[in-house]
């Protein structure tokens, strides 16, 4: 027979599941969650992959060809289409090879692992910005849960009141008009409830549409520290694809320069005739560019230009960036402020307002109309209160999760 004391560990261990599937979501889980669902990272996944494959075949030689033929065939006369009955024809095979020099495999390296770092980038840039929704929708999702639980203590309270003034109806102590004003003020407030549900519905849908599946229960929304400016510029997934759009446009010019010296190519075969002896060749040929200045300098010219297009949208994108930065952190300077100041000058008097109504109701010296107004305005300062505190978190989650880290990797 079990003891009282195994029989408290089987139940522990029994419930022990169950709570951890109870255990809220926390904001980083919900993000790494987003981050593994997102098809949009995957995607860029395979672009990377696909460049990186394409990068290990730049910089190689040609292949060589290989060429097989016949020379000097007769086509008329007695000898016609006979490989063996004129001296002259020699049945030959060569191989040639076109030759880069190595400048010019190394510039196709360069802007082949310049393409790679392009794709990297845009796959770091599609984390992060799932990372960004996804947190936008936690802290949507979580504010609207709270902002739940005040429109169904506004109800709750509400039909309390309701039942208060008919109960004072009934016993000549209360007035038809303060009947009739709470149960007007209960149907507002099951509105209001039914409303802040359905705002809580429409973020949940959002959040499971990041994460994959749905998110009963949040943590608070927590923010690591916030970057500064120059790192923020920097890390700005605009600046970071127009970054990577820079280089390999340098790295492109780069190789069309290259591109003006022509390629050589070799070659060797052999002849084999009958009757005489078998004969080598061996060849060069080297392409002569006799208008360098109408072709190959204007194909240099058209990538210079892309360079400098390039160079200015990234200045245009550090500028836009710079602009954000400051914007977002003085928002959230000014919602900090906000929240504080309210939670002071409007919060905390609004609950000693409903406290001292509260009193003097059951000591029968406020009327229930003052203490529905109390409790009216406390709940309203509560529900301002999470709109800017909602605010806040989302400003901050921008701050936060809008550059591109390496924590942001896929």
């Amino acid at each position: 027979m079990l003891t009282p004391h195994w029989r408290a560990a089987l139940l522990a261990a029994a419930l022990l599941p169950g709570l951890a599937a109870a255990a809220p979501l926390t904001l980083e889980r919900a993000l790494d969650l987003a981050v593994q669902h997102s098809a949009t990272t995957r995607a860029a996944q395979a672009g990377t992959l696909s460049a990186t494959e394409a990068a290990r075949a730049a910089g190689q030689l040609p292949d060589p060809v290989l060429t097989a033929g016949i020379d000097n065939l007769p086509i008329t006369g007695r000898d016609r289409l006979s490989t063996t009955a004129d001296g002259m024809t020699m049945k030959r095979i060569g191989v040639s090879q076109e030759w880069l020099s190595a400048d010019k495999r190394a510039a196709q390296r360069a802007a082949a692992r310049a393409g790679v770092d392009r794709e990297a980038a845009a796959a770091r840039i599609a984390a992060a910005e799932t990372r960004l929704q996804a947190a936008l929708a936690y802290v949507d999702t979580f504010y609207a849960a709270q902002a739940l639980a005040l429109a169904d203590a506004t109800e709750h309270h509400s039909r309390e009141e309701f039942e208060a003034a008919r109960a004072r109806l009934s016993t000549a102590t209360g007035t038809g008009q303060e009947a009739l004003a709470m149960s007007s003020a209960r149907g507002a407030a099951e509105d209001e409830a039914a409303e802040a549900r359905q705002v809580q519905r429409q973020a949940q849908v959002q959040l499971q549409r990041w994460l994959g599946e749905p998110a009963d229960r949040l943590e608070s929304p927590v923010f690591s520290a916030m970057p500064e400016e120059p790192a923020f510029v920097a890390s700005h997934p605009a600046v970071l694809a127009a970054q990577r759009e820079a280089d390999l446009a340098r790295q492109e010019a780069s190789l069309t320069q290259a591109n003006r010296r022509p390629n050589w190519t070799w070659a060797a075969s052999y002849g084999q005739r009958t009757g005489y002896s078998d004969m080598v060749s061996v060849s060069v040929s080297i392409p002569i560019p006799v208008a360098p200045s109408h072709r190959q300098d204007r194909e240099t010219a058209a990538k210079l230009a892309l360079v400098d297009r390039a160079e200015a949208n990234l200045a245009e994108a550090q500028r836009a960036a710079t602009a954000e930065y400051r914007s977002l952190e003085a928002d959230a300077e000014r919602l900090a402020e906000r929240v504080q100041r309210y939670q002071a000058s409007v919060i905390e008097p609004s609950r000693q307002r409903t406290a001292a109504a509260l009193a003097g109701y059951r000591s029968s010296q406020t009327a229930l109309m003052s203490l529905f107004e109390a409790r009216h305005a406390e709940l309203l300062a509560q529900r301002k209160l999470l709109s800017l505190q909602r605010d806040l978190a989302r400003t901050r989650a921008q701050l936060a999760f809008k550059p591109v880290t390496e924590g942001g990797a896929p």
